[in-house]
This record gives structure tokens, C-alpha cells and sequence, in this order.
């Protein structure tokens, strides 16, 4: 999915900003844990715990071998960095309402919404079974709707509409007020489709 994307640069930029932040202060904003004595955060992120060594920026899971994915590395790099003090508020957003969405709209629909709609508009059982299994939890909106806590402080709402014989299946993807607050409005552009993505291999679809 992001193998169009080169996230090179990003890493590198997100890697030098990460080894200048404080970490009692990230560990108090972003909800996370950090070992002094081993120099690294523990992040909980899409159902798996990651680890974080500062200063220099190093990602690895915590439970299991191999290379953490590229994109999901800038994502906790940038979640650690930008992470603000701002609490959780259960007010939902649209992308296009986050600072600049407007500018990100084309790239998010063809990351998060497509995605979304063609994999789980006819299978909407296996949505809410997936959300669940990220520990996430249904929502009176659309169709069926979910919202899953991506990262400790973003909670990214997917809503589905089935559709039927005069309108196709559509979906939308929605954000916490507090989402400024937390990451880049790029990061979301990204985010959701990550989780759409991790949703469809627990699904087994």
C-alpha cells in the first residue's frame, strides 16, 4: 500500500527530531512508557507493542522478530515527537476539518476510505470483529461503525454504509477533536489506511 511512497526522507527528518525531544515529558503526553535504564519507549500501536530506543530512533517490536515496517516507524517516531498534552475530547472530526485536510483529501480517500469501503462494506461482521480484536468498540453512526485506538491518544473512527439498490457502499473515517494536537495532518492521511490494512490481515480477507 505505501510502496509508491518514499518515506525515506521522513524517517530521517522524523529520527533527527525524535533525538531532541525530553522523554519524561513525551512519556507524560503520549500515554506511554519509558525505561530509563534501557533508554526506550514502549508503545502500544494496531494490537502489538513496540519499542522505541532514544536518542537514536530505533524501532523494533517488543514480542516478536523482524523488520518493523517503514511507514509504522515514522508514524511512532512522529507520535513520540508531536504528541501534545491535549486529552482525548470524544468530539469527531472529518479529515477535510483537520489543519490543511483539504490539501491531503485526494491522497487520503485513495489510502483510507477506498480501502475501507472495498474491503469491509460487504463483510461489516469482520470489521467489528478486527476493530475488536485492536481493542475497539462499536458506535451508533452510519451503517455500522468503530473506532479503534490506533495509538494511545488517537482514536480513528471507520463508519460504513452498505448501500443498496439506488446508492453504492460508502464509508468515512473520522478523528478526534484532539487530533491537531497529536500528529501532523500527513501522518493522518496515512494512519487510517494503516489500520484498515491491519484490520483486513486479522479479518483474514
Amino acid at each position: 500500500m505505501t510502496a509508491q511512497i518514499n518515506l525515506d526522507p521522513a524517517h530521517k527528518k522524523a529520527k533527527e527530531d525524535f533525538a531532541r525531544v525530553l522523554p519524561g515529558v513525551v512519556a507524560d503526553n503520549a500515554l506511554v512508557q519509558f525505561c530509563e535504564e534501557g533508554s526506550f519507549f514502549t508503545v502500544p500501536f494496531l494490537g502489538k507493542q513496540y519499542r522505541i530506543y532514544f536518542p537514536g530512533g530505533e524501532v523494533e517490536y517488543c514480542d516478536e522478530k523482524g523488520e518493523v515496517p517503514l511507514a509504522y516507524k515514522v508514524v511512532l517516531l512522529h507520535y513520540l515527537t508531536h504528541c501534545g498534552p491535549r486529552a482525548v475530547e470524544g468530539t469527531k472530526l472529518a479529515f477535510a476539518e483537520l489543519p490543511s485536510g483539504s490539501i491531503y483529501v485526494g491522497p487520503f480517500n485513495n489510502r483510507a476510505i477506498k480501502p475501507l469501503v472495498g474491503i469491509f462494506a460487504a463483510r461489516t461482521g469482520k470489521l467489528k470483529e478486527a476493530a475488536a480484536k485492536l481493542g475497539g468498540w462499536e458506535e451508533n453512526m452510519g451503517d455500522v461503525a468503530v473506532t479503534v485506538p490506533v495509538l494511545p491518544k488517537i482514536p480513528i473512527t471507520f463508519v460504513l454504509w452498505e448501500g443498496d439498490d439506488e446508492f453504492p457502499p460508502s464509508g468515512n473515517v473520522l478523528f478526534d477533536a484532539s487530533a491537531p494536537s497529536h500528529l501532523h495532518t500527513e501522518d493522518y492521511a496515512l494512519l487510517p489506511g494503516l489500520a484498515v490494512w491491519e484490520m483486513k490481515k486479522i479479518a483474514q480477507i
